[in-house]
């Protein structure tokens, strides 16, 4: 298409180019990915698709020097796998995010987002996670299984993936646009139709297309309401169809008596769950849902040293991660410390409220809680949306710095009124 067409059909839209381009290459994920399910060849076929066509997209959607920034952390990723596995966990860590901060400065892409622009740091991003991730859990393959928690005995890694698999998975059919991640063994298994995604005795695999039109309908909903009510819900919203579309979206099978599979694997928010939150401890688990799993599980998890209990250092830990991952913007910084004592804030809400009685009080305590979140993160997500210190500071001063000193002041009074635990029952000599 030539330039001139695509700025008509950019201004049409109301959109520059640079996105055009980047929408219709993100459209083009799905039939991409539609495809990848009939690759002749096997597993090592399918691998090379998968890179092929994440490089092809990129470079349609950014450019070549997209490619070249990919490049970077991938590669620095598989050298320390290669050079130093005792170690490579630690050194991708800072080296894939030094990597990514240094392009956050120099593009500063929250400016140009701002401004109706956009460029490939949102999918460095998700790439930088990715290569994280996949070199940890070749890292924890060293490790004995008692040293290992749930997580990692999942998502481990005992032999080095191959240059094409590792490159197939950080690439897969554009699904690095704007993720959500996944981890690499679950990316293999499925590459491979092992696991979950092995085919039954008969040769059949459930079908991926009614959960895909699901999906295209919630996203077009969506879609619907950013344009024309308030743009509100995130893009990563709108990646889920691809996801279901090659069978990746499938998590496993449900409990009932006769089994169907579970296409939540690709669910990043809970839009229903981020608008009723009853406490602000629920907020991770429906919004922006893989990357606070990927958090929990390569930040906050690793924190806590072993025989003892989480504590707000690890949180504040964690959502600084978050916020330097997301950009070098006061907003992004201020945005995730603040949510970090809204969290804290919320649990002393639940603790009292877990040691009332009665239920009246039980039920004002839960009301509290909501009503505490929904000020709160509204409050908080101004610093988010505007980036800057003095829009954000000046809007948080137009309300007397409510969203602060709320959840600054409950934590305080939980070190003071601490409630007393329930009496346990003393056993009798003869039990």
């Amino acid at each position: 298409m030539e330039l001139p067409e695509m700025e008509s059909m950019a201004s049409a839209i109301g959109v520059s180019v640079a996105v055009l381009r980047f929408l219709l290459c993100f459209v083009a994920t799905i039939p991409v990915s539609f495809f990848h399910r009939f690759v002749p060849g096997g597993p090592t076929a399918r691998h090379l698709y998968a890179a092929a066509t994440g490089a092809l997209l990129s470079y349609l959607s950014f450019g070549f020097s997209s490619n070249l920034h990919f490049v970077v952390p991938m590669l620095l990723g598989y050298a320390s796998m290669v050079l130093c596995r005792k170690y490579c966990g630690v050194i991708t860590f800072f080296m894939a995010f030094g990597y990514l901060i240094g392009c956050h400065v120099y593009y500063m892409s929250g400016d140009a987002w701002k401004e109706g622009g956009i460029d490939a740091t949102g999918a460095l991003m998700v790439i930088t996670l990715k290569v994280i991730s996949c070199v940890i859990n070749y890292n924890d393959g060293m490790l004995k299984d008692e040293d290992l928690r749930e997580a990692q005995r999942k998502n481990r890694l005992l032999k080095l993936p191959s240059l094409l698999e590792y490159f197939g998975y950080c690439l897969c059919c554009g699904s690095h646009f704007a993720g959500p991640v996944y981890e690499m063994k679950d990316y293999l298994e499925w590459t491979e139709r092992k696991g979950i995604w092995q085919r039954s005795a008969k040769g059949l695999s459930p079908s991926p297309y009614l959960a895909t039109f699901r999906a295209l309908l919630q996203a077009a909903f969506c879609m619907g309401l950013y344009l024309y009510l308030v743009p509100h819900f995130p893009l990563s919203r709108f990646t889920e169809p691809l996801y279901q579309e090659y069978g990746f979206g499938k998590r496993g099978w449900t409990d009932s008596k006769q089994p169907k599979p579970r296409w939540d694997r690709a669910k990043n928010v809970d839009i229903l769950g981020v608008e009723l939150a009853k406490s602000s401890v629920q907020l991770p688990l429906v919004w922006n849902i893989q990357v606070s799993t990927w958090l929990r599980h390569y930040v906050y998890e690793r924190l806590i040293q072993k025989g003892k209990k989480a504590g707000f250092f690890q949180l504040l830990a964690t959502q600084t991660v978050s916020a330097v991952w997301h950009g070098l913007y006061p907003g992004y910084i201020i945005f995730f410390v603040q949510s970090a004592t809204m969290i804290s804030g919320s649990r002393v809400l639940y603790r009292w409220q877990q040691a009332t009685q009665t239920v009246p009080l039980k039920k004002l305590f839960e009301l509290m809680n909501f009503a505490y979140t929904l000020l709160v993160l509204n409050y908080s997500s101004v610093g988010f949306m505007v980036l800057s210190l003095h829009e954000t500071i000046a809007a948080f001063g137009s309300v007397y710095y409510i969203g602060t000193i709320l959840p600054i002041v409950l934590i305080l009074s939980g070190k003071i009124i601490k409630p007393a635990r329930p009496a346990r029952s003393k056993p009798h000599k003869d039990q």
